[in-house]
C-alpha cells in the first residue's frame, strides 16, 4: 500500500491546477497564433469571430460534462475529457480553411468544457467548506497559468517550427497529464494515500446538509432553484471578460496597437500573470471576512463585489494614449475578473449537494459561455467598424451588475450563517 502524504489534498488541487493549465493553454494558442495563421489561411476578422464562437457555443454543454463526471466520476470522466481535447488540439495542426478550424474548435470545447465542474467537483469533496475558497483559487490559477505561457511558447513554436507546430505541442501535453491523472487519482474516501487524520479533518469540515445523495442530480430541480440562477445570471456576465482576454487581446494589441509577433510574446501573458493573483486573491480575501465572522456566502459576495469594482476603470483601455498603459488596464481586468470569478464559481459547492456540484458548475457554465459567445460574435461583427473601445467600455460595468444579482437574488440556508 502507498505512504500517506501529509496535506494530501492539496496536491489533489496542484495536480487539478496543472489540468487546469493545460487546458487553457491548448484553448489560449488559437488566440496567440491567430494573427500569424488569418495570414496565411487568408482568414477574415469575422471568420475568426465566427471560430471563436462555435467553441464558446461548444463550451455551453459544460451542463452535460458536468452530468457526465458525477454520474460516471472523476478519476475515469475526467481522464477521457484530457485525453479527447488532447487529441483534437494536435489535430488543429491539420486544418486549411476558415470551417475546418470551426469544426475543431466545436469539437475541443466539447471536451474542454469539462474543466471547471471537474474543479469545483474535486473542490467540494476534498476540502472543508472554510477553504474551498482558497482551494477554488488555486484552481482558478491553472487558467491563468495557461494563458500566461501561451504567448511565449506559442510564438517560439512559430517561430522555429511554424504556427502548427504550436497545436501538436500544446495537446501533447495534455495526454501526459491525462495518464498521470488516472494513476494517481481515487476519490478522498478511496485514496490511500490520504491520511485517516486528514480524511477525518475533511469530512468534519463539510456542511452535513450538502452531504445528502438523492440519486443521480436532477436538472430540472437545480434550474428550479433561485440560487442558481442568483450564480449563473454573474457568470453570464462576468465571463466575457475573459474571453477577450484570451482570444482578441493578442489581435488588439496586433491591429489596434501596433504590436508585432515578438512584442505580443513579450506583453500579452501579463494580464494572466495578474489573473493568477487574482485567484488566490479572491479566495484570501473571502476566507478573512470568514475568520472575521462573516458567513461563507456573504464573504464571497463581499470579494465579487471588490473584484466587480476593480473591473471599472478597465472602461478606460481605449481612451489612453500609450500602449503600454493599455497593457496595465487590461491586466487589471486579468487581476479583478479572477477575483470575481473564483467565488462565484465555488459558491457552487456552498449552495449545492456534492452529487450535484458538478453539474450546477457546469449549467453555471452554459451561461457564462453563452454571454461569451454574444460577446465574440458581437466583437467580430462591429470591431471593424466601431473599433474595441466600446467592448472595453461595457466589460468595465458588466460585473457591477452581476453584483447586484449575487446579493438579491441567492438566498443563504440557515445552516451557513455565521
Amino acid at each position: 500500500m502507498p505512504r500517506t502524504i501529509k496535506n494530501f489534498r492539496w496536491w489533489i488541487i496542484a495536480l487539478l491546477m496543472l489540468g487546469g493549465t493545460i487546458n487553457y493553454l491548448t484553448r489560449s494558442t488559437l488566440g496567440v497564433a491567430a494573427p500569424t495563421l488569418i495570414k496565411d489561411l487568408g482568414i477574415t476578422t469575422k471568420q475568426y469571430g465566427w471560430i471563436v464562437a462555435t467553441f464558446q457555443g461548444a463550451l455551453m454543454t459544460q451542463p452535460l460534462a458536468g452530468y457526465v463526471l458525477d454520474v460516471v466520476g472523476l478519476k475515469v470522466g475526467f481522464a477521457l475529457f484530457a485525453l479527447a481535447w488532447s487529441i483534437i488540439s494536435m489535430a488543429h495542426g491539420l486544418a486549411t480553411n476558415w470551417q475546418s478550424f470551426a469544426v475543431l474548435r466545436g469539437m475541443l470545447g466539447l471536451a474542454e468544457g469539462s474543466a471547471n465542474p471537474a474543479g469545483m467537483k474535486a473542490t467540494s469533496e476534498w476540502f472543508p467548506a472554510k477553504e474551498r475558497g482558497l482551494a477554488g483559487g488555486f484552481f482558478n490559477v491553472g487558467a491563468s497559468v495557461g494563458s500566461m505561457l501561451a504567448p511565449p511558447l506559442v510564438v517560439w513554436a512559430i517561430l522555429h517550427y511554424g504556427w502548427r507546430s504550436a497545436f501538436v505541442i500544446t495537446g501533447a501535453l495534455g495526454l501526459v497529464w491525462a495518464a498521470f491523472w488516472y494513476w494517481l487519482y481515487e476519490p478522498p474516501d478511496r485514496q490511500p494515500r490520504l491520511s485517516e487524520e486528514e480524511r477525518a479533518y475533511i469530512k468534519a469540515g463539510q456542511e452535513a446538509h450538502l452531504q445528502r445523495s438523492e440519486g443521480k442530480p436532477s436538472v430540472g430541480r437545480i434550474a428550479a432553484t433561485r440560487n442558481f440562477w442568483g450564480i449563473a445570471i454573474p457568470r453570464f456576465l462576468a465571463d466575457p471578460t475573459w474571453g477577450t482576454l484570451t482570444f482578441w487581446v493578442p489581435l488588439y494589441l496586433s491591429t489596434a496597437r501596433g504590436f508585432d509577433l515578438k512584442q505580443i510574446a513579450l506583453f500579452a501573458w501579463l494580464p494572466f500573470l495578474a489573473a493568477d493573483i487574482g485567484s488566490v486573491f479572491g479566495g484570501v480575501v473571502a476566507m478573512a471576512l470568514h475568520r472575521r465572522g462573516v458567513s461563507i456566502v456573504d464573504a464571497r459576495r463581499w470579494a465579487f463585489t471588490l473584484g466587480a469594482l476593480l473591473m471599472t476603470p478597465v472602461a478606460a483601455v481605449g481612451f489612453v494614449r500609450s500602449p503600454y498603459a493599455a497593457i496595465a488596464l487590461i491586466s487589471l481586468a486579468g487581476f479583478a475578473h479572477q477575483t470575481l470569478s473564483v467565488t462565484v464559481i465555488t459558491m457552487a459547492s456552498d449552495l449545492f449537494r456534492r452529487s450535484e456540484v458538478a453539474t450546477v458548475a457546469g449549467m453555471a457554465g452554459f451561461f457564462g459561455n453563452f454571454g461569451l459567445l454574444v460577446f465574440n460574435l458581437l466583437i467580430g461583427g462591429l470591431v471593424a467598424s466601431v473599433g474595441y473601445t466600446p467592448f472595453f467600455v461595457v466589460l468595465g460595468v458588466l460585473d457591477l451588475f452581476g453584483a447586484v444579482v449575487l446579493w438579491t437574488v441567492v438566498r443563504e440556508p440557515a445552516t451557513q450563517r455565521a
